[in-house]
């Protein structure tokens, strides 16, 4: 069996497309050693097969990090075979809050060298001694708590469009530099309550081990992250004290939490809290625009980009030829206008 995907990402697309069976979207992490990623990762990429699953999974002696889609019909059949799993056996699966679109057209698993990229080299950092959880309501109770400090331990594209009221948002591209950010700061405040959150609980989990090991004592994470607590919220009939959107790593790029909208256009500053790609591909930058400037950019992020788009094909290639490829999720900032 070929472990990996051939298909052109053309073909996936138009296949996706095509399917209008109801998807599911899901999160999972787990902190567990794992002895030979490459063996488990090949293992899991057969037992996935069966429930035509579809996402990004990295896998590394450290645990594992997913985020998957598969018609909903396979959801429970799923469940129950990665439940086979011993370290993942009753693993929290974080179900989407909103299923706008399909999130992934292919399935990707992949061996790194850690399952978050947190640049810490220090061998007596134990990442299992982590700060307490805190379910949504308990959370919400924290937040009124004068003493407490409240982390976003997201990247500044994500905190930008939706955030816990309060909370500090570090103005960091990457999870290692926000770490390093989140010590500095609080270094002589280590008497505070610190309260981190995240998306899906994966870097908060770690985040809070982090600042146990370097002198804080009093640290908690909200279990599951913004997604469990989102529909916690839901379930239990609490008071949603998030606004706006939750960003999220996959075709949606967001999941509407509230109607708040916190942010603006990079374009024009307007109200807008809507992520696009640059329709440039050899741009691709990532940034919000509202519907104005969507229509008079025609989805791109600059004049320049704008008439990039329509030269013709063989000329665009040539141009992008012997440069990077536009990334998906470069890190696009508020620089009115974008020119």
């Amino acid at each position: 069996m070929l472990l990996r995907n051939i298909v052109s990402r053309e073909e996936l697309k138009r296949k996706m497309d095509a399917d209008e069976r109801p998807y599911t979207t899901v999160s999972f992490y787990c902190y567990h050693s794992i002895e030979n990623p490459t063996d488990f990762r090949n293992q899991l990429y057969v037992n996935l097969q069966p429930f035509e699953v579809v996402g990004r999974v990295y896998v590394a002696n450290e645990g594992i990090n997913a985020q998957v889609a598969l018609p909903s019909v396979y959801f429970e059949g799923f469940k129950e075979n990665l439940y086979t799993v011993d370290f993942l056996n009753n693993v929290r699966l974080n179900v989407a809050i909103e299923e706008r679109q399909k999130s992934f057209i292919k399935l990707d698993i992949k061996v790194r060298s850690k399952i978050v990229a947190d640049g810490i080299e220090d061998p007596t950092f134990n990442p299992s001694n982590t700060g307490r959880y805190l379910e949504a309501n308990g959370w919400n109770e924290k937040l009124n708590d004068p003493n407490a400090v409240v982390i976003d331990m997201r990247n500044h594209y994500e905190s930008e469009v939706g955030r816990f009221e309060g909370a500090s948002c570090p103005d960091a591209d990457t999870f290692r530099e926000e770490l390093k950010l989140v010590i500095d700061e609080y270094n002589n405040n280590k008497d505070k309550t610190i309260l981190m959150y995240c998306t899906g609980g994966i870097r908060c989990e770690k985040a809070s081990a982090w600042m146990k090991h370097n002198g804080f004592n009093e640290v908690y994470h909200l279990k599951g992250g913004i997604i469990n607590y989102v529909n916690q919220v839901r379930s239990e009939e609490l008071e949603n004290k998030f606004k706006g959107v939750n960003f999220v790593f996959d075709q949606r790029l967001h999941e509407r939490v509230s109607e708040d909208v916190i942010s603006t256009c990079h374009q024009c500053g307007k109200p807008a809290d809507v992520h696009i790609n640059c329709a440039n591909v050899g741009c691709h930058l990532l940034f919000i625009q509202c519907e104005e400037c969507a229509s008079a950019y025609e989805l791109c992020c600059s004049d320049r980009c704008k008439e990039t788009i329509h030269l013709p094909d063989e000329v665009q290639r040539e141009m992008r030829k012997g440069k990077p490829a536009g990334r998906i999720f470069s890190k696009g900032r508020f620089r009115a206008p974008l020119q």
